[in-house]
């Protein structure tokens, strides 16, 4: 595969470590057997195990303060464990292993899981960023990349990727998903699970995966954490469970079951959802895995007495692990014993664990991602196991240019530029939520990587400006965990004041705006979306100096822009870009590489659009902008539709697309057609661009919606240069849930839209017989 050759490459060149530790190592002398002497082995396993030691399996543990490590070594002794996380160092981890290898009765290998979601020590875009670079080869070469880094911190499970698909960017872990698509998600659930685990799950750098978080989870209501869902089946598998079955299609080894309710039932206790669809419908034969404390928490949903009954509950639904909660262990004997849970789910749950443990090649080899003893790394946290090329080049293709009034970027490196904002030299929040085992020291921050850029030829100046929000509880939120976020004891006017005279002494200002990290994490839903109070007035002040204003959007979600897009010359979005941000940023701001990235997600005008994304379905009195109408769909009081649309996104060049072309205007049940356009490279430098297109089935049993992603090509362009870019198109790509929930696809006319994002389109239609 091309991603393959292009993560050789750039780990090639990436650092000291390469020669020392290869990417490609030779092969395991120990070849996996087929499924059927697994299971025989596996089967001769459980018969030597003691209830007991089977429901040891089923409990995995964090460490922490709740389980300190020499507690949880005990535990290991007695059997009493299946799986490790959040420990990522080899020397830890190896301690571990030798307690069950040694100690325990009968020497059961531990795992090891973390959540690598966007690397592990070299960090990269968030997810909504790697979507943003509509790249498939640059999103699995952090796939590959992270999964070197972990296995060679000793991990062999990843909680990643999350494929939930959102249209509330509320929501605080928009920031770990692709984006408001199905099909673009798909896509890239498919890559990233192949990416981690490579061809052989045996292999020294394969890192398995748990598709997270099955199900629905991106839609809770109102965008609050842990909320309930409330789903007709036909959009639940039209537009939220297909992503899911992508993962697992493409072998992913776990699934990680979600926190929500979906229509009044818990998925921790939904049967339907684990065994119906998991495993009857989908042939999932891995492990089902609950989220962090969940089983607990089916008492506080109120399907569950007490803690025996939510243990019962979670077993015979058909979790197999329980993660970070004591109840397996503590209650599973007892119900055994009396007879309210079978011993064979208990065993039907252990299999799979010891199954996915014979397929990690643990049994072979314990010791797999450690190597032999002395073998760890001197130093954990070393420049030279980093892979720096790897993540400027993905995150460079992660930024997505909002506007550029007149064309104010590229930047000279020439004169005098003012760095202003609260982010603009924060190593931690350039790396993002969920940033595993990066070193935030390691990190290049906006206002370093301008200062790279530049050298000698022109002069930087800095200001903070403001903090991030001088809302005392906010920060109060922010630092309850860890010190996160470091406050100016300044007063808010005399940072501004600061700012006003560093923006006036240069000739223009980059302000370096948006959200700390932990604004865009795991329990941090925002009902209000716009940038803080304290850096809009520091925008506004450093408007008024006249000076031209770049501003540098950090942020974990879609963020309300209406009055920065009317005060900026030009907006940058950056999300969280990683280890290497700093230093890609100041590759677009100055022109050195041209801007590519596209929006995965729509940006709503304000909160009360919510939710707004481009697939929705049509109404009887749909709203056109050249005829709007009183009795339309839309707000009275606002322009319709978003502020920045799906797909969208500006290049320092332009690029035209010509008319549709078809090979044909009818397509045929058992046949396929091609549409086709010309793009152009209009402008005066090369380019790469992303033609998207999309399909709208136009009449229907059921309404569909006004267009659907299916397919998308990125383009690179020399100034003048034109090519023709063709897509095929078969009846699976135009099969839907009807109101009978059958997959079907009925005859008629479809319109086929291909352009440059989900408005800027060309329209053609065709007809299925």
């Amino acid at each position: 595969m091309k991603w393959l050759t292009s993560l050789t490459i750039v780990i090639g060149l990436a650092g000291n470590a390469v020669a020392a530790q290869p990417l490609v190592t030779t092969p395991p002398t120990v070849v996996l057997t087929s499924h059927q002497q697994r299971d025989a082995f596996v089967t001769d396993l459980l018969k030597r195990m003691t209830l007991e030691e089977k429901i040891g399996q089923l409990r995995l543990i964090s460490v922490g303060a709740d389980n300190p490590k020499a507690a949880i070594r005990e535990m290991i002794r007695h059997g009493q464990v299946g799986g490790i996380f959040n420990t990522v160092t080899r020397h830890d981890i190896r301690q571990m292993q030798d307690q069950a290898m040694q100690l325990s009765r009968l020497k059961i290998p531990l795992f090891f899981a973390y959540d690598v979601v966007h690397g592990q020590r070299t960090i990269f875009p968030i997810a909504l960023g790697l979507a943003s670079s509509w790249d498939m080869d640059a999103i699995a070469l952090t796939g590959r990349t992270a999964a070197y880094e972990a296995t060679e911190d000793g991990l062999n499970m990843t909680w990643a990727p999350m494929v939930d698909i959102t249209r509330d960017p509320r929501w605080g872990r928009v920031s770990e998903g692709f984006g408001e698509d199905t099909w673009l998600t798909s896509e890239i659930a498919r890559v990233m699970v192949k990416a981690f685990q490579g061809d052989d799950l045996t292999g020294r750098h394969s890192l398995m995966t748990s598709v997270k978080h099955y199900a629905l989870y991106g839609a809770v209501e109102g965008g609050r954490d842990y909320n309930t869902v409330d789903m007709s089946l036909q959009r639940m598998f039209q537009d939220y469970m297909p992503p899911y079955k992508a993962a697992i299609d493409a072998g992913s080894g776990g699934v990680m079951i979600a926190l929500n309710s979906i229509n009044g039932v818990p998925a921790t206790s939904n049967r339907w959802l684990m065994k119906d669809v998991l495993r009857d419908q989908w042939h999932f034969n891995g492990v089902t895995i609950s989220d962090h404390g969940a089983i607990k928490e089916l008492i506080k949903h109120g399907v569950a007495a007490d803690a025996r009954d939510a243990s019962r509950i979670a077993i015979t639904s058909g979790i197999d692990m329980s993660m970070s909660d004591e109840y397996f262990g503590r209650y599973l004997p007892g119900l055994v014993k009396s007879g309210a849970v079978s011993e064979k789910d208990v065993e039907a749950a252990c299999r799979k664990v010891l199954n996915m443990k014979y397929d990690m090649g643990l049994f072979q080899n314990p010791y797999r991602h450690l190597g032999p003893v002395g073998s760890d790394p001197v130093d954990t946290n070393a420049e030279s196991r980093l892979h720096r090329l790897a993540a400027r080049k993905v995150a460079r293709e992660s930024l997505v240019l909002l506007k550029n009034r007149l064309n104010i970027l590229p930047l000279k490196k020439t004169g005098t530029i003012a760095v202003i904002g609260p982010l603009a030299d924060s190593k931690r929040d350039i790396m993002g939520s969920w940033s595993a085992a990066g070193v935030a020291r390691q990190s290049v921050t906006v206002y370093q990587g301008i200062k790279n850029a530049v050298g000698d030829k022109a002069h930087i100046l800095y200001a903070k400006g403001a903090n991030i929000s001088n809302h005392k509880g906010i920060i109060d939120f922010l630092n309850q965990y860890e010190p996160a976020v470091t406050v100016d004891r300044r007063t808010p006017q005399a940072m501004i004041e600061e700012a006003v005279s560093v923006a006036r002494q240069s000739d223009i200002v980059v302000a370096v705006v948006g959200e700390a990290q932990g604004m865009a994490h795991e329990a941090s839903s925002r009902s209000n979306i716009t940038i803080p109070d304290s850096q809009e007035a520091l925008i506004t002040a450093l408007k008024a100096t006249g000076k031209p204003l770049v501003l540098v959007l950090m942020n974990g979600r879609p963020l309300a822009l209406v009055r920065e897009n009317q005060q900026a010359n030009a907006l940058l979005e950056t999300w969280f870009s990683g280890t290497e941000g700093g230093n890609a940023i100041a590759d677009v701001l100055f022109g050195d590489y041209n801007p590519s990235g596209r929006l995965p997600i729509s940006f709503p005008r304000s909160v009360g659009q919510i939710p707004i994304y481009y697939n929705h379905l049509p109404t009887g009195r749909p709203y056109t902008p050249e005829n709007p109408g009183k009795y339309t769909s839309h707000y009275y009081d606002e322009a319709n539709g978003p502020l920045y649309p799906f797909g969208y996104g500006l290049s320092y060049t332009t690029f035209d697309v010509s008319a549709i072309r078809l090979s044909s205007p009818i397509m045929k049940r058992d046949g396929t057609l091609t549409a086709s356009v010309t793009v152009k490279n209009t402008g005066k430098r090369a380019g790469e661009t992303v033609i998207q297109l999309y399909l709208h089935d136009v009449v229907a049993s059921v309404s569909r919606p006004v267009k659907e992603l299916k397919g998308f090509q990125r383009v690179m362009l020399q100034p003048g240069e034109e090519k023709t870019v063709s897509f095929t198109l078969s009846p699976k790509d135009l099969m839907f849930y009807n109101a009978k929930m059958q997959h079907v696809v009925e005859p008629g006319r479809f319109d086929v839209m291909i352009g440059v994002d989900s408005e800027r389109v060309k329209t053609q239609h065709f007809t299925l017989l």
